[in-house]
């Protein structure tokens, strides 16, 4: 096995050292990033390679400047260089929060948060010459992502819905006969005035399900058949 992938940071990298790093940066960037771009995330391909290339880099030059800066008996404080690449983490955990988006119930981007944050860890392992564990930390990643996100959709999850129904104060009407055989619970949430302006009542939904658009039809089918369905909204989370 070559020396540089077990050999710790070394003080004075050779260019062809630094060249792997940054090779083996993109190629890592680029396989996470081409399974987000497929998905349709909005940190993509090129997202994804320059995060992960900015880290490297920001280690790299830190790296470069191990063997220039130190404490000798002339001063009494020294520059801790280590402390530049760490402050892309910081850097890059305002672009994870601006990737994360809330609209009422609806939160996305929290896995494309994640993975730009994973990658800059990724960048740093490369950056700093530890190969071995930044190649694992990509194998793991792109498992985590790809082949363990069927296991999840395979997973039932619960599923949530805003349900409303036209109805008066006077007449609150029992859900549980048409959702209890439906695996489907719903509580009282308001009365108030639908969007035709007719008196209704808001209920939310909660059931547990693999597949959410199945269900909802299934229980949507089942509401409409019994009662005047005024609204139905999903209330999920996107990655």
């Amino acid at each position: 096995m070559p020396s540089f992938l077990t050999e710790a940071m070394p003080l004075t990298p050779s260019w062809w050292e630094i060249a792997v790093r940054i090779l083996l940066t993109v190629i890592a960037g680029g396989l996470i990033g081409l399974d987000r771009e497929r998905g349709g995330h909005a940190a993509g391909f090129r997202t994804t390679i320059l995060v992960a290339l900015a880290a490297c880099l920001a280690m790299i030059q830190a790296n470069l400047l191990l063997s220039t800066y130190g404490k000798t008996f002339s001063y009494f404080t020294q520059m801790d260089v280590l402390r530049f690449p760490l402050g892309i983490l910081t850097g890059v955990g305002f672009i994870g929060g601006g990737a994360i988006l809330r609209r009422g119930d609806m939160m996305t981007g929290v896995t494309t948060a994640a993975t730009m944050w994973f990658m800059t860890v990724v960048g740093l392992c490369f950056g700093g010459g530890q190969i071995l564990t930044g190649m694992a930390a990509t194998l793991v990643a792109f498992i985590v992502l790809s082949p363990m996100k069927q296991l999840d959709m395979w997973l039932r999850s619960e599923q949530k819905a805003t349900l409303v129904i036209h109805s008066s104060e006077a007449d609150l009407p029992d859900l549980s006969q048409v959702l209890g055989p439906l695996g489907c619970v719903a509580r009282f949430v308001s009365f108030g005035q639908t969007s035709e302006g007719r008196p209704g009542v808001t209920f939310e939904l909660r059931w547990m399900a693999k597949d959410q658009d199945a269900s909802a039809r299934a229980i949507f089918s089942a509401l409409s058949e019994a009662y005047h369905v005024a609204g139905f909204s999903m209330q999920s989370t996107s990655t």
